[in-house]
Formats: structure tokens, sequence, C-alpha cells
């Protein structure tokens, strides 16, 4: 099915986890992808992925926390596709750390990719994404922009629950442009960024905390992220999709 059949997605942090997986999946379903990461090696394979099953995608270095790499992202989208309809603000960084133990350069390192990167990429692709009639944003937030969590890890808590209200402020704000936002909030997905906790007390926690008792796939959240970017969702904004096998059902 290829219901993104025309479209142009860029998607931020796209070389690996949800990201990756979601990249694969926009260009399945038949939109030309702008692959982001600072993973540059990594992101250059999964271009080369999408091309050997039939896609069309490029990479571009992105540091989300840059302003003038963002320009550089969204114009080199407009120059190579031709436009831009989809803008996928996935690029995130976690840590473990309780509030005690996390230092101002941690949390300002945290903040910056996770909520900063997601107001620059929305601010800088604007223009682009109310020019293409069909413009959807879907911001990776996560069952911790909802809640306390464990305890710990409160920059990424901060910086999630952030990405949750500025979703549905810029929604507002965009829906009589034609511009949809909504937010992903994914469970405990199996990525690279859960590598810190496998084995540990807390990987253990996560899986007693889920009613559906495993982690989820990045697969299962490119899913709702294709669900959100397609004209099936034309009534959707502001809208914050759980996928998280229960855990905020508790």
């Amino acid at each position: 099915m290829e219901r993104l059949h025309g479209r142009v997605a860029l998607v931020t942090g796209a070389a690996s986890g949800i990201g990756e997986a979601t990249a694969k999946r926009l260009a399945g379903d038949g939109a030309a992808v702008l692959v982001t990461d600072v993973q540059d090696a990594a992101g250059t394979q999964v271009v080369t992925d999408i091309a050997e099953s039939g896609g069309r995608a490029s990479y571009r270095h992105l540091d989300v926390t840059s302003p003038p790499e963002w320009e550089a992202a969204v114009a080199a989208a407009l120059e190579e596709f031709g436009r831009l309809d989809i803008l996928v603000n996935n690029a995130g960084l976690g840590d473990l750390a309780a509030i005690e133990d996390t230092s101002l350069a941690d949390w300002n390192r945290t903040i910056g990719i996770d909520q900063t990167g997601v107001f620059l990429g929305m601010k800088t692709a604007a223009a682009a994404l109310a020019a293409s009639g069909h413009g959807s944003v879907i911001n990776i937030s996560s069952i911790f922009g909802t809640s306390g969590g464990f305890g710990t890890s409160p920059a990424y808590h901060a910086a999630k629950g952030a990405v949750r209200t500025l979703t549905k402020n810029v929604a507002l704000h965009w829906a009589d442009r034609g511009v949809r936002v909504n937010s992903v909030h994914p469970g405990f997905i199996d990525t690279p960024i859960l590598d810190q906790a496998k084995g540990t007390p807390i990987e253990q926690a996560m899986l007693d905390v889920t009613p559906m008792g495993r982690l989820g796939k990045p697969a299962e959240i490119a899913a709702g992220v294709a669900y959100l970017a397609s004209d099936d969702a034309s009534f959707v904004t502001g809208l914050e999709l759980y996928i998280d096998g229960g855990y905020t059902a508790r």
C-alpha cells in the first residue's frame, strides 16, 4: 500500500531504532525520505537499505540543536525532492541519573536534543509544510512525557513533557493552515537508547510495569507514525498516540 505516494518526509535520528524503522516504513508506503542523523555511516546504510527495497531516500547530517543545520536539511529536502510534507522529530537522548546526580551540562544536552531540537524542526520547516497541502508533523515524545516514571532521568522527563505540550500548542496554531501536528508516546521499546538498561533491575522494572509483558518493537511505533503522516488521519491533530503495551492504562 503506497498511501504516501508523492509525499516527502524528513526524519531525524533516523540512523537506528525508531527513526530507522520510521524512515523505512514511510518509504515503504511510498514517500521519498530524507534520512537525517549525526551517525553518518549508519544513516547512509539506512538509505542503501531503502533503495534496495525500491524506495527513494537520501542522507543528510543533522545536529538537531543547530539552526544552520536545520536550515540546510530543509533546503536539501526541497532541492532534492521538490517539497516537504512530513516532519518526524524523533532524535532523542536518554539518561538514567537521579536529579542529585544530573549535572547542568547533562541537563542542557538532553533538553537541547529532546526538546529544543523539536522546536527548531517545526520552526524551520513551517513554511515548507504549509505549502504542502498535506503537512503533517509527528513529534516523538514518551510515556514519560506524562508520568514520573521511576523517579530518575529528570531532564528526559522534562523534555518529553515539553514536547507533548508544544505539540498541542502548534497544532492549534496551524489547525487552519493545513498542517497537522501530533505526538507519539512510545512505551519501552527495544532500541539502542535502552542499551544502558539491559540486564539491570531497570529493564526488569520496565517489563513488570508493562501489562503486555514485553518490550515494544520499533516497527510498531513506525506504524503509528505512518498513520498520522497519512490522509487516513486527516481530521487528527493535537493527538497523543500512546503505543506502550498498556502502560498508561494502569
